[in-house]
């Protein structure tokens, strides 16, 4: 199964935006670990400015970061394998740890729909 690992960080936090060394050596250190054992699937941290597109109704607005009314914002994600929920979890709480240093962060684990999970609603 594949999981999406979206980790979230304090928008107004300068350590959430400017890695030191020692945190790019733990990510780095914990990718090489998930290439090892083939449960890196794609990993990419993400800018700080950005834009968010909503609709209300038949109203489109698109509103540029920072976002001001956002807490927390996402930093970045990977998409692994795992067996399961469990599995996924377990790796997440490993990859929260090369955020030493920032105060705030959350990691989200959330399991990918696989295509032929939705197959069956293409033919109604």
């Amino acid at each position: 199964m594949r999981f999406m690992l979206i980790h979230r960080v304090q928008e107004d936090d300068p350590a959430s935006w400017e890695p030191n060394p020692e945190l790019i050596e733990r990510m780095n250190g914990f990718i090489e670990k998930l290439v090892a054992n083939g449960a890196l699937l794609a990993a990419d941290g993400v800018q700080q400015a950005g834009s968010v597109v909503r609709r209300r109704g038949a109203e489109v607005k698109s509103i540029d970061g920072p976002f001001a009314e956002a807490k927390e914002v996402v930093g970045g994600f990977m998409i692994i394998s795992a067996k399961d929920l469990a599995e996924a979890t377990a790796l997440a709480e490993e990859y929260i740890v090369c955020f030493a240093g920032i105060d705030e962060i959350s990691v989200e684990v959330r399991r990918v729909v696989e295509p032929e999970e939705i197959e069956p609603y293409l033919s109604k």
